[in-house]
């Protein structure tokens, strides 16, 4: 199922951090009073009414030091327009309207997008009522006035925002379709890769970064098997503006992550893994997705016998949350382990939908905790599992039954999980665990 897109754009210091973490339900982004702390673009999941979505905060944007605010704003805009179904174009009604405020609203006019003005920082209401009217010159429908602190009319805000979001699309694929999306920075050799897997050139390849601009579907076949590919390469770049949307390509890759079975994580071998890496990775373990790490471009490091291990080591050591992953290293330019890239997904794709026997999962919870008990609260209290299943497969989910769900520490399910995987493997897919009172 591919998610509605919610951007989140405005000025410096209107709350949208803070809006952000009420749409999540959590503190993802930093809060912090004073402007351009949220130094990344930031993603979350969200639902309401059974809807759900993907939410981004663009609090802030990678650029150099020199660059100005407005030109910050003009880029975050950008993006919006470029990337998101619907766009939440937050002002400050405390503040009143600023220049800064026309200069995104300027842009934002110009989109075929829809656009919801969230009047924010509304916590008194007089005050706000009076402010809210100058907003109108900016020429969208009503501000919805809110407080994204402390959760005023968020839900009226809420309700407004599903009224815009497209019909949900379904895969057109069938389930025994492998679908493989391949995600990576520009110019890590992801089309190359794709071109090699295929044997033939179905996708434009160039040493300039970002040429594919849109995600790709590629159907095809192998060893009796049907794979699709979703290429997420680069965007193309149309001139100077678009260099900022480039740099934030990210909604393509989520949105191909959420159509795939298994994510190929491209990483450029002299590069190795970075920040964006780990976020769009992370999105893709949090969704449940099976992870591979595909290290391309092997042919031009130097090595020596160590080389290898040592950079398994440092992406390990990096992301340990994908501890799990397979970790492949190839030339898509020479074919080297190429071919191998396929044999993995295989095997991942079997672990992705492994099922254990209750006996045999029961077995091995009770040997885990007869060998380190669940630690006790401040109170004494040690939590009790009495019964363990898995209901659910794509990705594995392991319900355990105990006295008190609240005992559950994060440190003891992590045990568990490494109890799970060294008795039954689950390599390459993440897995769930959910204490549930009995």
């Amino acid at each position: 199922m591919i998610k509605p897109v919610v951007a989140i754009v405005g000025r410096p210091n209107v709350g949208k951090s803070t809006l952000f973490n009420r749409l999540v339900g959590e503190r993802v982004s930093i809060v912090e009073d004073r402007p351009s702390i949220t130094r990344d673009r930031i993603y979350g999941d969200s639902e309401w009414l059974g809807n759900p979505f993907i939410v981004i905060d663009t609090g802030g944007i990678e650029l150099d030091d020199q660059s100005t605010i407005k030109a910050q704003m003009r880029y975050q805009a950008q993006v919006a327009i470029e990337e998101a179904d619907v766009i939440l174009f937050v002002v400050d009604v405390r503040a009143g309207l600023t220049n800064m405020d026309r200069d995104v609203a300027e842009l934002l006019r110009q989109s075929n997008k829809p656009v919801i003005l969230v009047a924010n920082k509304a916590e008194n209401n007089q005050e706000a009522e009076m402010n809210k009217y100058d907003f109108y010159e900016l020429g969208f429908d009503d501000p919805q006035l809110i407080s994204a602190e402390h959760g005023r009319r968020t839900g009226d805000l809420l309700d407004k925002l599903i009224e815009y979001f497209p019909e949900v699309e379904e895969e057109l694929y069938d389930d025994d379709t492998i679908k493989i999306s391949v995600i990576g920075r520009p110019n890590v050799g992801k089309s190359s890769l794709v071109n090699r897997i295929l044997g033939e050139q179905r996708v434009i390849v160039s040493d300039i970064a970002g040429t594919t601009r849109d995600a790709i579907d590629t159907p095809f076949s192998h060893d009796d098997n049907d794979y699709v590919i979703i290429d997420t390469a680069g965007m193309r770049r149309r001139g100077k503006v678009d260099r900022g949307v480039e740099k934030y390509s990210v909604i393509r890759s989520l949105r191909a992550v959420d159509r795939s079975d298994v994510v190929l994580v491209v990483l450029d071998a002299s590069e190795g893994l970075t920040d964006q890496d780990k976020k769009i990775a992370g999105y893709a373990h949090d969704e449940g997705k099976g992870v591979v790490i595909v290290v391309n471009k092997w042919d031009l490091v130097e090595k020596d016998t160590h080389t290898m291990n040592a950079y398994i080591e440092e992406i390990r050591y990096q992301a340990g949350f994908l501890n799990y992953a397979p970790i492949i290293f190839t030339s898509a330019l020479t074919g080297k382990r190429v071919m191998e890239v396929l044999d993995i997904v295989n095997y991942v794709v079997e672990q992705h939908n492994r099922r254990i026997s209750t006996n045999l999962l029961n077995k091995v919870i009770e040997d885990a905790v007869a060998m380190n008990q669940p630690p006790s609260n401040k109170h004494g209290k040690r939590m009790k599992i009495f019964y363990a299943t898995q209901p659910r497969v794509k990705p594995p989910l392991f319900v355990l039954f105990v006295n008190d769900p609240e005992l559950m520490h994060f440190s003891y399910k992590r045990y568990l999980e490494n109890q799970i995987r060294g008795a039954f493997g689950f390599e390459g897919t993440p897995i769930k665990i959910l204490a549930r009172g009995r």
